[in-house]
Order: structure tokens, then sequence, then C-alpha cells
């Protein structure tokens, strides 16, 4: 048994609360154990400099995340003037895992900005960014009112992102701060519904780690991106964007 009662393939507690705020089309509140973060989803009528000129229009998305003060002990400083590398890292891992399952062309020429502000901090941040994030993606594209839009057409799959890890030679799927600040391997999985990889951030923190405990954490990971999967189904209701989800 783990420090909070879980078996080594358990997930923490997780709960999602959509429409959390009204000034956003997209806005999820999601909780994983203590890991509490906003996820809120934009629509901008326009694209980047860089993709005006393209034709047929395709548009785009992005994200940021940040981390507010009060969400760690001690406190965080508030990024006033310039994004620290962590920062900078763990946004660029949220946008990109939502872009890969985004046409671009059926979007159109918009952006959707995806904002990811942690309230509070105990591991698993971009993880869960990931996984709320894309529910707030769905919310703030079938929001849009266009006579020639579908938002069906947009998504071409689900995604969902969780950590697995080495903690005391045993392999654990999401690890929260206690286990992950000991971890011997920490890593962070991004798939998408359909079971194909968009991510993999594998790192040993304190040891190494054999090509079989490496294909053990991804098949751990694999499991529980799709419990995450089958929540998000859940949480979105009629407006999930897909058909089906397959068994991975």
């Amino acid at each position: 048994m783990r420090h909070d009662q879980r078996q080594p393939d358990d997930l923490r507690p997780i709960t999602v609360e959509r429409g959390f705020t009204r000034q956003s089309p997209g806005s999820v509140l999601i909780r994983a154990g203590r890991t509490t973060i906003l996820c809120t989803a934009s629509v901008d009528e326009d694209v980047p400099p860089w993709k005006k000129y393209e034709d047929p229009p395709t548009g785009w998305v992005t994200a940021e995340y940040n981390m507010l003060p009060g969400s760690t002990s001690p406190r965080k400083r508030r990024d006033r003037n310039k994004v620290d590398g962590r920062t900078t890292e763990i946004q660029r891992l949220i946008g990109r895992s939502l872009r890969a399952v985004v046409d671009f062309e059926a979007l159109g020429a918009r952006t959707i900005t995806v904002d990811c502000d942690v309230l509070e901090a105990d591991g698993g941040t971009r993880t869960l960014s990931i996984t709320g994030g894309f529910i707030a993606l769905v919310d703030a594209v079938t929001s849009i009112e266009d006579p020639g839009f579908d938002s069906r057409r947009v998504f071409t799959d689900s995604v969902a992102a969780i950590s697995v890890g080495i903690v005391d030679s045993q392999i654990l799927l999401d690890l929260d701060y206690s286990e992950d600040s000991i971890a011997q391997v920490d890593a962070n999985i991004v798939m998408t519904g359909s079971g194909q990889f968009v991510e993999l951030q594998g790192t040993a923190e304190r040891g190494t780690f054999s090509d079989a405990e490496l294909a053990a954490q991804l098949k751990m990971a694999r499991a529980g991106i799709h419990q995450l999967t089958l929540l998000q189904q859940e949480t979105l209701g009629d407006k999930w964007p897909l058909d089906t989800i397959r068994e991975i």
C-alpha cells in the first residue's frame, strides 16, 4: 500500500467541474488528490501572423501554464516580467499535446488559447493540465457559432496524460509530490484515446532503468490514460467529439 492507501496502479481520486467560470466558453476545475487546476479555453477569431497567408486558412491552438503564488509552500513568486524555464517547458508540452488531436483546417482561421492555472500543487500538474485542458478545449470548440462550422470535424482523437515512476524499486502510477520527490525514475506520458503516443518524458532521477522497467511503466501508464479517457468522455457527455473510444 502507498501512503494514501492506493495500489501501485491506482489513480488519485479525480473530480471535474465544467463551467467553473462564466467568462470563457471552456472552463474546467479539475482535481487529482490535492492537485487542483483551473483550465480555461478562449476563442479568438484571428490567427498568429505567420498563419495569415495560408490557403486554405487554418487555425491554431496554444497553451499557457502558471502556478499561482499560493499553490505551493513556500510561496512561489509571481511571474511578472519573465516566464521561467520550467513554466515555458510545461506550457509548450500542453500546447503540443492538444495540437496533436486537432484538425486545423476544420478549426478554421481562429485561435484557441488554453490557460492552465495551478491553484494547488501536489504533483502531476503538467499531466493534469493536459487532461483537463482537453475538456476545456472541446467546450470552447463546441461553443463556436458559425453556420459553416462543424465542431465534430475538429478533433481527430482525444488526449490525456499521466505520470508514472519508480519509487523504492516499485513502479507507481500518478505520483503525488511525496512520491515524486523521492522517485528513482520519473516519467510523464501523453497518449491519445486510441492508444497512440504523443510524448514521453522519462528521467532517471536517482538511478537508471532497464528496458523491462520502461515497458512496465508504459503498460501502467497506458491503462491509466484509458481510465482518464473514459472520465473525459463521461464528463463531456453528448459533447464528446468522437464516435467511439477504442480499447487500448
